[in-house]
Order: structure tokens, then sequence, then C-alpha cells
């Protein structure tokens, strides 16, 4: 028979470890990613992440089960979003430390950048700064619903599904800054492709919403403009 305080400690790291095994996916690990960003349908989560509907759904009642999400139908749509923004501090931070200890996320990055242009670092009290003065167009290239979810303050919403169409309407004579939902989304990456191809100076902001969070700088929700 085991004493009170190993069957108290066992009892603790055991509901602990409900969180470590609903978060060993790196399916369930993007599924967070994307719902740090705003509440998502099942057939959004599913068509962002590659997966079925019913792969999607699976993951995502794993999820709930941990108490990480929370669920709620909306006529013939089920939406998720997180239990709390707790979740997202949480993801940020196993980031942050994976990105410390594990030379392999380095790697893997820089083998993806490599040769592409505009893709350097950009300092956020600095862009903040030009983006208060004019100096340069800050494009958030998220979907439209995760932008009035929460954005860079100043920023404009250019979806990157509507970014050809709108190029016209982008001033030549400044430099723009795209960014998107962190340094592992590829939205932003796409971007500034496109913005260089059509002569466009461009650079990519390497860190999301997550990050501009973490450092203590505010986001705007809704009332921003957009084009």
């Amino acid at each position: 028979m085991k004493n009170p305080n190993r069957r108290f400690k066992d009892s603790i790291y055991e509901q602990f470890a409900r969180i470590g095994k609903a978060v060993s996916s790196p399916n369930r690990l993007e599924l967070l990613d994307l719902l740090c960003q705003g509440e998502k349908t099942v057939e959004s989560l599913a068509r962002e992440t590659g997966l079925t509907i019913a792969n999607a759904s699976q993951h995502l009642q794993i999820l709930r089960a941990a108490r990480l999400v929370d669920a709620e139908r909306e006529g013939y749509y089920v939406k998720y979003r997180l239990a709390d923004q707790m979740v997202c501090q949480f993801i940020h931070a196993m980031r942050v430390l994976a990105e410390n200890r594990l030379a392999e996320v380095e790697m893997i990055k820089r083998r993806f950048l490599k040769n592409k242009e505009g893709m350097e670092p950009v300092d956020r009290n600095v862009l903040l700064q030009r983006v208060r003065e004019g100096a340069v167009t800050l494009l958030d290239v998220r979907p439209e619903d995760e932008y009035r979810a929460g954005h860079i303050p100043g920023a404009l919403s250019v979806p990157l599904n509507q970014l050809e169409k709108l190029l016209s309407e982008l001033p030549r004579e400044q430099e723009i800054v795209a960014y998107c939902r962190g340094p592992y989304c590829v939205l932003a990456v796409e971007a500034v492709e496109m913005l260089r191809k059509f002569g466009f100076k461009a650079i990519r902001l390497e860190g999301g919403i997550q990050d501009w969070r973490a450092m203590g700088f505010a986001l705007d929700a809704l009332s921003a403009p957009a084009i």
C-alpha cells in the first residue's frame, strides 16, 4: 500500500501528464497554434492543417478532454476556441524552449528560408516606431477573422489570397512589412515573395501576435483599417 503522501504526489502528476499527452501530437500543437489566432470551425481547422474533418475533430476532442479548448455550436457549425489565454502562453513558452534546446529547429528554418530575400529579422521596437511615423506599411496577411480577433496596431488587413488583386492600392514609395501567425507560418513568406516579384520593397516580420503580446506590446481588435 502506498502511503498517503505518495498517493497524493502520483495523483497530482498524473493530472499534469494529461496536458503532456494532449500536446504530444504535432497535429494537435498546430491546431492549438491556429486557435491562438482566434476561434475557428472544425472545417476551417481541417483545411488549414491538411487533415480530414474527421481526423481534425478527433484531435480536437482530445484537446477538449484535457480542458485546453472549448466548443460551441453555431447553427450547422461547431466553433472551437482556446479554454484560456494561458494555453497560448504555454504553447509560446514551449516553442521558445524548443528553439533554445533543439538545434534542429533552427536548422529546419534556415533550410526553408535559404535564398529567400526579405526574410531578415525586424526589430519590433523600431518597427512600431516606423509604423507610427508612417515610414512603413505594415500588412497582416492572415485571414480577416484572425485580424479582427487581434492584430498589431497600425496594420492593414490584406489576406494572402487577396494580396495580388490589391497590389495597386499599396504604396510603392514605402517599404512594406508583412507578418502572419509567427516564425513558422509561411503566409508572410509567400506575401513577401509576391510583393518583391511585382517590384515592391518588402520584408517579413518574423514574429506573430503571440510574440508581440509576450513582449508586452498591446494588440488592437476590430478597429484598425483594412484595405
